[in-house]
């Protein structure tokens, strides 16, 4: 008992009650999604713009910062640079370099060369280092050039094996021409420039790089990186745009395919970029959770609310369960009209409205079993049998004469007595019906029935759709089923006399010339072979004049006899008048057609009659041919046998002869 309630709440949804919750959980879960994808939106463009001006802020910044550290450099350069003046005295500029000792806070070397490029005083000083040849190299081209202060492109020390850049001055004499450069060499790892960048926290995966307008980096989280040249795969349209001399912010994808928040700025005087990259999933991710947790107050929410809302539905849809039972009573016979007390005004409708087609329903009723019985009557009492089938095709009603024809009681089922008709036709008739119900045309069709008692009927039957006046709707079948199997009895031996020899029961001329003209078609259609005999008796006068035309009637039922047994199943053999035979042969070659007519040939010569003590014999002339491409007609075939025929009576009788078109190919003798 305790299973019923549970099995009705898991059916809620059938209920106009559960429909309407979820109906409301809908609305709900519809609202909220609105919501949460509203939030979501607004949520991400504000994340968005914060973290891109946070980034522009940070970028500009860090820019700044680097500018102003290369700035002091470049200065105290140039300020050493000026103390020198345009010497090259080694000792003097040794002099100054050590002088300048507290310079090496900033670099880690000091070197002064001449106008030429060599190197004449470095501080601390590294062998090797003074002497060396520059004229060649970047810096020293660029800085003799431009002659303004000059940052190098990233090279690894010599001594440290450290990446490293230097950070050029001219020397210009009285003349301002060029003598030469002061430079100091900075350790991108050791020299302090990078060191705000390394405190720079931009989520898990986010990060801060610099590098050189070429495209060289001199900064990056992975130190595996630095000095390395910007592949063609870890570039995007912003960070060309930025090797270029842009600065600004966009979204754009890294090398590892995130998309990722970017914002670059220019180091003027180094011609450096620095460049601040935030995956954007880690910058949406508080906002992700922030939306996770609105989901989860909205879910407890909703969930705590539908207690509330099933029991509001219950107490409003409480009529609606007065109206359901009043009309279970009304169909089972206990009430003959609605009586609800409710001020729904919507309920009161509905049962004014039921009471009124109730009312309707009843006197339909009463008619409607008037004439039911007045059918009936009409239909047991008619000799003919009828039937009448619903829409779906279903047989549903058999008068008595119909029953009486089949031989079957009214209580068997349709699925039994079907399987009773004629295996050939039960198909055709099933696939006939199903058209009628389909395309509302009349069932015409003829069919076997095998009955209990082992005799088979053939009923004609006839069915028309009945359709309804108004709306044109198919209401079903009413047929009528006739038992015409005398009649097809009568047509079937009229047929069969029509086509054969009463004498010896094979096909007449007419019979045999149908089959030709078929065989023939087929020929045409699709090339079957097909062989044709035409032979009369040798030598049976004698029997008709001697012993009479009985005598001879019973030597052409032998004959008849024996050819039909020499010959194959499928062959046709037909007595076309007197003495004449002729045996059709489908789907043969001319070689078999030889063999057959030589069998029978034998066959026959062993046939005799005897009329006093005289025993009589027969022989066959026989002539052989084949369809051939070239003929018109089946009587060019026929002709041609003949002729072939008459060609044996001239040789001697008692023969076969092949006759074909001069067109034919001899070798098909063989075949």
């Amino acid at each position: 008992m305790r299973l019923a309630p549970l099995i009705n709440r898991l059916l809620t949804l059938r209920s106009l009650k559960g429909r309407l919750l979820l109906g409301l959980s809908c609305a709900l879960a519809i609202l909220a999604g609105a919501v949460l994808s509203m939030a979501w939106q607004v949520g991400k463009t504000m994340v968005h713009e914060t973290n891109m001006s946070h980034l522009r802020y940070e970028a500009s910044l860090l820019a700044d910062e680097i500018t102003q550290q290369v700035n002091q450099r470049v200065h105290a350069l140039k300020r050493l640079s000026s103390s020198m003046g345009p010497s090259n005295d080694v000792g003097w500029l040794s002099y100054e370099l050590q002088k300048n000792d507290a310079l090496l806070s900033w670099f880690d070397g000091l070197i002064v060369s001449d106008e030429y490029g060599e190197i004449v005083a470095d501080w601390p000083s590294v062998v090797g280092r003074v002497g060396l040849d520059t004229s060649e190299l970047e810096y020293f081209k660029m800085v003799q050039g431009i002659r303004r202060p000059y940052v190098s492109e990233p090279f690894i020390g010599r001594a440290s094996g450290m990446p490293m850049v230097l950070m050029t001055v001219p020397r210009l004499d009285e003349d301002r021409r060029f003598a030469g450069f002061v430079a100091g060499v900075v350790s991108l790892d050791r020299s302090g420039l990078f060191n705000r960048l390394a405190t720079i926290r931009l989520g898990d995966h986010g990060f801060a790089a610099v590098s050189t307008a070429s495209g060289k980096i001199l900064y990056h989280p992975d130190y595996e990186l630095v000095n390395a040249e910007i592949s063609h795969a870890q570039r995007n349209d912003l960070l060309d745009m930025a090797l270029d001399g842009w600065q600004g912010e966009g979204v754009s994808e890294l090398a590892n395919g995130r998309t990722s928040l970017q914002a670059y700025a220019q180091v003027w005087p180094a011609d450096w970029i620095v460049g601040l990259f935030l995956p954007t999933e880690q910058a949406q991710l508080p906002l992700s959770g922030f939306i996770s947790k609105l989901f989860g107050i909205w879910l407890v929410i909703s969930l705590l609310m539908m207690p509330l809302l099933w029991w509001l539905l219950a107490r409003i849809l409480k009529p609606l369960e007065h109206l359901e039972r009043q009309i279970g009573e009304v169909g089972a016979g206990r009430r003959s009209q609605l009586a609800l007390a409710t001020g729904m005004q919507e309920l009161q409708q509905v049962a004014n409205t039921f009471n009124r087609v109730e009312d309707e329903r009843q006197q339909l009723v009463g008619h409607l079993q008037e004439r039911e019985a007045f059918l009936d009557s009409v239909l047991s009492a008619t000799p003919q049998g009828m039937f009448v089938a619903n829409f779906g095709g279903k047989i549903t009603y058999m008068n008595p004469a119909l029953l009486q024809i089949l031989d079957i009681p009214a209580d068997t089922q349709m699925e039994q007595w079907l399987t009773q008709i004629h295996a050939d036709d039960r198909n055709g008739a099933r696939d006939m019906w199903v058209h009628s119900l389909k395309t509302g045309s009349d069932f015409v069709r003829q069919l076997r029935f095998l009955r209990s008692d082992g005799e088979t009927l053939w009923l004609d039957i006839h069915a028309r759709v009945v359709m309804l006046t108004q709306g044109g709707h198919s209401l079903g079948l009413v047929g009528v089923v006739k038992d015409i199997t005398e009649r097809r009895q009568q047509e079937a031996l009229q047929r069969w006399e029509a086509e054969h020899d009463p004498l010896t029961g094979l096909l007449n001329r007419r019979g045999f010339e149908r089959r030709l003209e078929e065989a023939f078609a087929d020929f045409q259609k699709t090339s079957t072979p097909s062989a044709l005999l035409l032979f009369d008796l040798d030598h049976f006068k004698p029997i008709n004049d001697e012993g009479g035309h009985a005598m001879g009637d019973e030597m052409l039922r032998r004959i008849a006899q024996v050819v039909a047994w020499e010959v194959r199943r499928s062959d046709h053999v037909a007595r076309q008048g007197g003495d004449e035979f002729g045996v059709l042969l489908p789907s043969c070659t001319l070689g078999q057609a030889r063999v057959i007519a030589d069998s029978l040939r034998k066959a026959v010569s062993e046939v005799s009659v005897t009329h006093e003590d005289k025993e009589y014999t027969v022989t066959l002339s026989i002539g052989v041919t084949v369809f051939d491409e070239s003929d018109d007609a089946v009587e060019v075939a026929l002709a041609r046998a003949d002729a072939a025929s008459y060609d044996v009576k001239g040789q001697g009788r008692d023969g076969v002869m092949v006759k074909l078109t001069g067109e034919s190919d001899p070798m098909a003798l063989f075949d």
